[in-house]
């Protein structure tokens, strides 16, 4: 089948999500697509980088919660050329004669932004979240989904049992037509859910075909659920995709490489984390297939007598630490001498302090931004503009309690200091 032009007939949806509590604290400030991922990016640089590296370059980001630091990032980041017709734009929810309320759902947010997406010629939407990690091909998706015939596509992956129950499960048939779903299923029904993934995935216990949340509408058949079939239905996995099964050609477009659903603490902190293996799942530093960002002015990262042991150490650092191991440490990010950082997040900070501000905090007794001298931190998360003062001690595991404090949260056995907060010299956790 011939290449079609993807750009002119896909126009991409990204949506920005709810309140994200179950990433909170990370969330109280912003939305879960504006959380710092990997040192440098945020998550929602990964939709929009699969989209461009997939020659999409036509995208909306859906918005609700905290959507400020979101909102510039992206206006500070994506800019096309002026002979280009490709956009990143932001759709705030609004209120209207028409709906007067927020976004309800996934389905809701995509309902009440119609009016805007179809000013523009296209053939397919293409549905993403904001807070997933992965590296996909979108234009084989859609070439997939046209050669088929589809009205609606869904991206799936090969999940194990102890993963199903988090996800929506479908079963297809031998030409990967979906024919049932269901949502969030219990382990006792597990058993009557399993599919032929292929050879590799069974090997791995992977059998069950787990939706990613990506999908592929038609124009028309969009148009049809959202305002005549289902108008009252506000979420895709839900209730639409279960729902369109029967009355639509819904096919899987089964995916066998790495995706995280950057859902909780737990799987932000580990897919950061992967990310300073010697071979990192999610690649980094694939040419074919580019994470864009924001462009920083920033200098080099600058170390002195320090061991590093599995690290990843973005622009703009001043590490003079004695040892950081299994650990991302992001932008502008500073770490005094003879601290000891290992299997830690530490996500830096937006600005640096002058000489002269760092002199009037020290006669204040402010401890300057960034981590402090002599320090152990281990299995944590610090969030951007943290203060951490000298001889702070930071251990993490599963001896610590779930809780929440002013300063700090503790989920999973995984300590997050919270965006700007200050630990004064001899803090302990």
């Amino acid at each position: 089948m011939a290449k079609i032009n993807i750009n002119k007939c896909v126009l991409a949806v990204i949506l920005g999500g709810g309140a994200g509590t179950r990433l909170y604290p990370l969330t109280a400030s912003r939305s879960k697509p504006a959380v710092p991922i990997a040192g440098k990016y945020r998550l929602v640089d990964i939709p929009i980088s699969n989209c461009i590296n997939s020659e999409i370059s036509r995208m909306f980001v859906l918005t609700q919660f905290n959507s400020a630091s979101l909102n510039k990032h992206i206006k500070n980041t994506y800019h096309f050329g002026a002979f280009s017709q490709g956009f990143v734009d932001i759709l705030a929810a609004e209120q209207t004669p028409d709906n007067p309320g927020w976004f309800q759902g996934t389905a809701d947010a995509v309902r009440q932004s119609l009016r805007h997406i179809y000013n523009f010629d296209f053939e397919y939407v293409l549905i993403l979240s904001g807070d997933q990690l992965y590296q996909i091909d979108f234009m084989e998706m859609v070439m997939n989904h046209q050669e088929k015939g589809a009205d609606i596509s869904i991206a799936t992956i090969p999940v194990a049992e102890r993963e199903a129950s988090d996800f929506g499960i479908l079963k297809a048939n031998d030409e990967h037509y979906i024919t049932s779903f269901i949502e969030k299923p219990k382990k006792d029904l597990l058993p009557d859910w399993v599919s032929d993934t292929g050879e590799e995935m069974h090997a791995k216990g992977r059998v069950y075909l787990a939706s990613m949340g990506i999908y592929i509408f038609n124009r028309h058949v969009l148009t049809e659920i959202l305002n005549e079939v289902y108008p009252d239905y506000t979420d895709f996995g839900k209730e639409i995709i279960p729902h369109c099964i029967e009355k639509y050609k819904v096919i899987s477009s089964q995916y066998d490489g790495y995706w995280e659903d950057i859902g909780h603490i737990y799987s932000f902190y580990e897919a950061n984390l992967a990310l300073a293996q010697d071979i990192p799942p999610f690649n980094l530093f694939d040419d074919a297939k580019t994470i864009y960002s924001r462009a920083r002015m920033l200098p080099p990262a600058k170390i002195s007598g320090s061991v590093l042991e599995k690290t990843v150490i973005s622009d703009g650092s001043i590490i003079m630490a004695n040892r950081v191991e299994n650990s991302v440490i992001g932008i502008r990010a500073r770490i005094g001498a003879g601290s000891s950082i290992l299997n830690t997040y530490v996500m830096g900070n937006d600005f640096y302090e002058t000489l002269e501000q760092i002199a009037e905090n020290d006669k204040k007794g402010i401890p300057r931004i960034g981590v402090g001298e002599r320090c152990y931190i281990n299995r944590a998360i610090l969030d951007k503009n943290c203060r951490i003062g000298n001889d702070v001690r930071i251990n993490g595991g599963d001896h610590l309690e779930d809780s929440d404090h002013p300063l700090y949260t503790i989920k999973d056995g995984i300590v997050v200091v919270k965006k700007g907060a200050v630990l004064h010299d001899g803090f302990m956790i």
